[in-house]
């Protein structure tokens, strides 16, 4: 978008427009392909790190499921009896 605005007539929105679609490229390319993923991996898990005030009062996202897998409190089973609901709707 910023590029279209190069093709105008007046020198002042030329420069600006070059400058804008100059900035756009260099974040999305040098900043966001190169220093931010080396800043991740010079920094390990300090990158990940979340203070614990804030990390109680964040809810508990599970977006792979993992939660699904544990026994719930109000129905506990164990792994034996889902062998058994499994050898069970087999037959």
């Amino acid at each position: 978008m910023f590029s279209g605005v190069v093709l105008m007539s007046d020198t002042m929105v030329k420069s600006m427009g070059f400058g804008l679609a100059v900035a756009v490229v260099f974040d999305a390319f040098v900043v966001r392909m190169c220093l931010i993923p080396a800043l991740l991996y010079l920094l390990g898990d300090k990158a990940w790190w979340l203070p614990k005030r804030l990390d109680r009062v964040l809810p508990d996202v599970d977006i792979e499921g993992d939660n699904l897998h544990r026994p719930h409190p109000a129905n506990p089973h164990t792994d034996a009896d889902d062998r058994q609901l499994t050898k069970a709707g087999e037959r």
